[in-house]
């Protein structure tokens, strides 16, 4: 392709992406994307200052509104003193306490509440006026449903830590913070979708070597987060706070327990280890990734969100070494945290470059109201 005729097509390509999209959508849905980054990061504080368990039980509708008087706020400092966080770490703490961790999971539970209402409303809105795309309607319910379900995965979580334990399981925690990384991939996703932009050009696409690694990278991503769950489940992060060995080894001696299988999931060395590695691989992907763009004709959004990806991951790299040597101090733990939801962002966002490159966008001039 010439010169002229590239200039041609361009051109014509950034008239059609100036006639489609709908931006209204799409900003809607980087705001709800936004609040569950928001949520991701305020969970991470809950868990770091162990405030998940101090509301004991699930009120949808009544728990939106706090204690109130100071009569109600003994008989939740009550119920609290009948599980067995309370016995064994706070025992004696004064209301003061337990209402600055109260308030913590208060406000996280209020937070999830915010993203349910902010996201129905203007959905109910966009529909019934037309301006969601024909399709697209299931799929906004899809997520709606699985923010509603994520509220009750949250409330199975710390369900497990009132009875028998002075935590909640690593299983459902992880379950849970799986779960809200995936709702966050899926808001940017659609939002990309429907944000109006000049389409790719015929000649500067992915080739199939980097679609893929797109690919791995984000699935890599989240078996990451998986493995951070468990890191944070099991406070394994407490333990071999050097780097780059665990204690002067590289692989430490109390990996296995018995049995050998509950060792990825139930022991602390192996937890810690297993985060590690998977973080080099992620790593060494995202950089091959980084030279694979910039050896091959892609169009620059391709290269340049994987330069984002790329120098994103080196940062959360650094974090995550600085956040174990402190020995997880709250500030480090939380920008730990919110630097891996603003990883698979810009993973989902490369991945959305290296997929939609090539293909023409959807016209929204002719949109209709939406059926499912």
């Amino acid at each position: 392709m010439t010169t002229a005729q590239l200039s041609v097509k361009r051109e014509a390509a950034a008239t059609l992406g100036r006639n489609s999209g709908n931006r209204a959508v799409s900003l809607w849905l980087w705001f709800v994307a936004l609040l569950v980054f928001a949520m991701v990061v305020v969970g991470g504080a809950t868990r770091l200052t162990e405030s998940g368990l101090s509301i004991t039980e699930w009120q949808p509708l009544l728990g939106a509104f706090p204690p109130l008087t100071h009569a109600d706020w003994m008989t939740a400092f009550e119920k609290y003193k009948q599980i067995p966080q309370y016995t064994a770490l706070n025992h004696g703490m004064s209301l003061e306490d337990f209402q600055f961790i109260y308030w913590w999971e208060w406000g996280h539970r209020l937070l999830g509440r915010l993203i349910g209402v902010v996201f129905a409303l203007p959905l109910v809105f966009f529909w019934w006026t037309g301006r969601l795309d024909r399709g697209t309607g299931m799929k906004f319910l899809g997520i709606l449903a699985l923010g509603a379900l994520q509220g009750a995965i949250g409330w199975y979580m710390v369900k497990s830590g009132l009875s028998d334990r002075i935590e909640v399981s690593q299983y459902r925690l992880a379950l849970h913070l799986t779960t809200a990384f995936m709702i966050l991939g899926l808001l940017v996703w659609l939002a990309l979708d429907e944000w109006p932009a000049e389409p790719y050009v015929t000649g500067e696409i992915a080739t199939p070597l980097i679609k893929r690694m797109a690919s791995i990278i984000v699935a890599a991503v989240l078996v990451q987060v998986v493995l951070g769950a468990f890191v944070a489940g099991l406070r394994a992060g407490l333990i071999y706070n050097t780097w780059p060995t665990m204690d002067g080894q590289w692989f430490p001696s109390d990996y296995w327990v018995n049995p050998a299988y509950l060792s990825f999931f139930e022991g602390h060395a192996a937890a810690q280890f297993n985060h590690r590695v998977v973080a080099y691989i992620v790593t060494a992907l995202v950089l091959v990734q980084v030279w694979l763009t910039y050896r091959t004709p892609v169009d620059d959004r391709i290269r340049l969100s994987a330069l984002w990806l790329g120098g994103a991951v080196i940062l959360q790299a650094v974090l995550g070494i600085a956040t174990l040597l402190a020995h997880v101090p709250l500030h480090l733990g939380l920008l730990h945290q919110a630097g891996g939801a603003v990883v698979l962002a810009i993973a989902v966002v490369h991945l959305y470059a290296t997929r939609r490159a090539g293909i023409e966008p959807r016209d929204f001039s002719s949109r209709g109201r939406a059926s499912a």
